[in-house]
């Protein structure tokens, strides 16, 4: 495991100089010149924020713009989201989370962090749909995964957005952490449920009571969202493929996981103790990492054999699911863009409906 002096040093220092502007509380030290920002190409966008690539003193960035463009537009609730996902990130120094450089709130909630050119894991996966990844590269984007959410749990806090299109390549292949908007210190009471994204949602995020019920859950859920993307490393297929929120909340619900007849028996244990139906039994992410390089170390031609007939928990895939690829990608690792010094905010900011998670 990593050192987390690094981290816990920053977290100390981080608070002092608080102070609120423009109706975000936000340390003071940890706030940029946005004048000294160059804004590229967009790179992705949602419902509630747009990805631009940039420059910052000269190096490559990627900005987060908080939607609606203008910081006085910004609703309370995604002005604390934003609050806390740029004190969080400030937090966490680790060469598995993508790297934080600062933050703005006027004119605009912008928060920028390390540009990562080769893309997300979801990409990539895609790209070479319908091959898999080798197996021991698949193995060891696991492990970079559970090296920053162990390092993430070590500090309290909990992701709740783990999924393929929130982890990012680098140029040598490994994995890095991103998107820390949903995330949040860990708490001995309810927090809100409905948090995620569906198909990789633990089942005891689902909530049968209205929208925005709390309920008490743990940092066990990064570890169900974990088990589904090591199943995808394993597989190049989607989870629970063809259904719609209220099926995978069903599926999920009663149990259902994706069939694991094709995967290596050691590993296939694994993923079946991580997508157990009871948090209290799954794993820390600790044991997982311990495990998946256990399995690094011995990898054989033993490994390789497939655990047949296995009914992981009493279920297999639905007929419904199918395994097309969703939507074709480009090559993943964008070719470096000339980027003009923009005057104002207006000319950079694009608004979109689409959301590409």
């Amino acid at each position: 495991m990593a050192d987390q002096s690094g981290a816990l040093s920053r977290s100390t220092s981080v608070g002092k100089n608080r102070a609120e502007l423009n109706g975000v509380r936000i340390d003071k030290t940890l706030l940029i010149d946005i004048h000294e920002l160059s804004f590229g190409p967009m790179i992705k966008d949602s419902p509630y924020s747009i990805v631009y690539e940039g420059l910052y003193k000269s190096t490559p960035v990627a900005i987060k713009v908080i939607l609606p463009e203008k910081s006085a537009n910004v609703s309370p609730e995604r002005k604390g989201r934003f609050e806390r996902e740029v004190m969080l990130l400030a937090r966490m120094q680790h060469e598995n989370i993508v790297k934080f450089i600062g933050a703005t709130v006027e004119p605009a909630l912008l928060l920028v962090t390390e540009l990562m050119r080769c893309g997300t894991l979801q990409k990539y996966l895609w790209s070479i749909r319908p091959k898999c990844p080798d197996l021991k590269l698949s193995l060891n984007f696991a492990l970079d995964i559970c090296r920053a959410m162990e390092h993430l749990h070590t500090n309290g806090i909990i992701h709740r957005d783990l999924k393929p299109s929130n982890l990012l390549l680098t140029d040598d292949k490994k994995i890095k952490l991103a998107d820390f908007g949903l995330a949040r210190e860990e708490s001995e009471t309810e927090m809100t449920t409905e948090t995620g994204t569906y198909r990789w949602m633990a089942p005891e995020l689902f909530n049968m009571d209205p929208l925005g019920m709390r309920k008490h859950y743990n940092h066990k859920v990064d570890v169900y969202s974990f088990s589904l993307i090591l199943w995808e490393l394993l597989t190049n297929r989607t989870p629970y493929k063809g259904r719609n929120s209220v099926m995978v909340a069903y599926a999920s619900a009663k149990n259902m996981r994706p069939n694991v007849d094709d995967i290596p028996r050691n590993i296939g244990s694994l993923i079946s103790a991580c997508w157990a139906e009871n948090p209290a039994d799954r794993p820390e992410f600790k044991k997982i990492s311990e495990t998946l390089e256990n399995i690094l170390r011995n990898m054989s031609a033993d490994l390789l054999v497939p655990e047949a007939n296995s009914p992981m928990n009493g279920a297999a895939d639905s007929p419904g699911t199918s395994w097309l690829m969703d939507q074709p990608v480009a090559k993943n690792c964008r070719k470096k863009k000339k980027m003009k010094k923009t005057k104002g905010l207006c000319c950079c900011f694009a608004s979109s409906s689409d959301d590409s998670l």
